[in-house]
Order: structure tokens, then sequence, then C-alpha cells
């Protein structure tokens, strides 16, 4: 897989559905994102991959300094820019926003362009190099796109060879993340399989005390429950973007209703 190729793909939709929400009278409500607009996921998106880039060329330790926002590059005049801490922000999405946002997603792009994926930086997870950044940026690129044209009545589906990296990845990465820092309650060894419908894809997610283990069904014996859908169908639920009843459910609801206690959404 080429996640270059996919952020920028990803990242030029994303901005496409800004442009087309930028011509409303105000900003469109994200229902998939609850409190924010379509103005509050620009400026998310924009101040994130700034705040990336920064990591990377800077090479700090840590995310920016929030008290000084110098590393936004945000415009002199924010008359009628969205302000992160009153969202919803219902006005209309200034003019120049869209233009912040593809310049931070052009300076982002550059830096990985520049730069060898296993170049040391500091990230948030055990993975310590500019590819983790890569990665996690393509996905969240490709997730907040689908938050975006969904609030535009228009969602199209992830790419299924991404979707399909983002579901290895959540377990990988995300899940054992989420489960720390929102200090999920421990895994009974529960057992959910994730089938992929329009391609090669198994994959099975056990949970044992703090653990999150990645295996397959056939390596583990079984499963408690089981999903199956289209790859890009499988992520957006593991995002909490799309109910399971979009996806075909075998075995006990109840562990399946445990998931997101298991793994809680950010």
């Amino acid at each position: 897989m080429d996640p270059a190729a996919h952020f920028h793909r990803e990242i030029r939709a994303f901005q496409a559905a800004v442009e087309q929400a930028a011509k409303a009278d105000s900003a469109p409500v994200v229902p998939s994102c609850p409190g924010w607009t379509v103005a509050d996921l620009a400026i998310h998106i924009g101040g994130v991959h700034r705040a990336v880039t920064s990591i990377i060329e800077d090479r700090l330790t840590g995310v920016p300094d929030q008290a000084d926002l110098t590393f936004m590059r945000l415009p002199s005049d924010l008359t009628g820019w969205p302000d992160p801490a009153n969202a919803p922000n219902h006005l209309p999405i200034p003019a120049n926003l869209p233009g912040w946002l593809a310049e931070g997603a052009g300076g982002l792009a550059a830096v990985f362009r520049t730069s060898e994926p296993d170049r040391p930086a500091w990230t948030w997870s055990a993975e310590q190099t500019v590819g983790f950044w890569l990665r996690m940026q393509t996905i969240e690129a490709a997730v907040h796109r689908w938050d975006a044209e969904n609030a535009l009545g228009v969602p199209q589906p992830i790419d299924a060879e991404l979707a399909a990296d983002a579901i290895s990845q959540m377990f990988e990465v995300m899940a054992p993340a989420r489960r720390s820092w929102l200090q999920a309650p421990p895994g009974a060894g529960e057992r959910f399989r994730f089938r992929r419908t329009d391609g090669a894809g198994d994959w099975l997610a056990r949970f044992d005390g703090e653990d999150v283990r990645l295996t397959t069904a056939a390596q583990d014996g079984g499963r408690d429950v089981e999903l199956a859908g289209t790859a890009s169908d499988l992520m957006l639920f593991l995002w909490r973007r799309i109910p399971a009843d979009t996806l075909e459910v075998r075995g006990d609801r109840d562990t399946l209703d445990r998931y997101f206690v298991l793994v809680p959404p950010l």
C-alpha cells in the first residue's frame, strides 16, 4: 500500500467537501462528530496537520505548546473564524479557511515525501517514526473526509485497501491506546471476528485483561460474535461511524454490545 497516495487523495476529497460546505449559509452540522460542524472539523484537521509537521520538522518531544498557537499559522484577522473553544460554530465557513486547510495539508504532505518512514519522530504510541504519523494521518483523513461528506449527505466509502489497513491498525494501535487513555474495564476473553466480504481479510480481536490480541479465527479456534461486511463498512463501524445493523452479525449480541465498552470511542 502507498499511504502517501492515499493521504493525498483523501485530503483532497476532504478539502472539496469543505469548499462545498462553504457555499452554505451556515456551517453544516457533522452528525458523526457530535458538537461539531464542518467548520470545526476543518479547524481540527488543519491544526493537527500543522502540529504533526512541527513535531517532525522541529524534532519536538511532544505536541506543540497549545498556549502558543504560532505553529498553526492562523490569519491575522480571525473575524468569522470558528472558535474551537465554543463549538459548534454555525456561522458560514470563512472564504479563506479552505485555503488555510489546503496549505497545512500540503506542508505535511511535503514532509512525508521528503522523510524516510523509519526516521525517528515523537509520537503518542510505542512506534516513534514518521511512518507512524503517515499511517495515522492517512486513516484520520479518510475518516474525517467521510464525516464531512456525510454532513453534506453524500459520503463515499473508504478505499478498500486503506480500510483493510485501518482495521489492522485499530487493533495494533488504536484499541490499546483507547483502552489505556479512557481506563476501559479488563477483558474477559471476548473474541470479536471481523470478516471482509469484498476481498481477503479476516481479523479476530481477543480481549484478555488489559491485552488486545489480534489473530485469525483459525488460529484462535472460534469467536463469540462475528461481523461481516465490506472493508469500508467494517472500518466505519470500528470508528463508530455506522451501526452494527448495517453489517451481517452472527453470534452473541451481548458480547457485541460490550465492544465499545472495551474500546471506548474518543
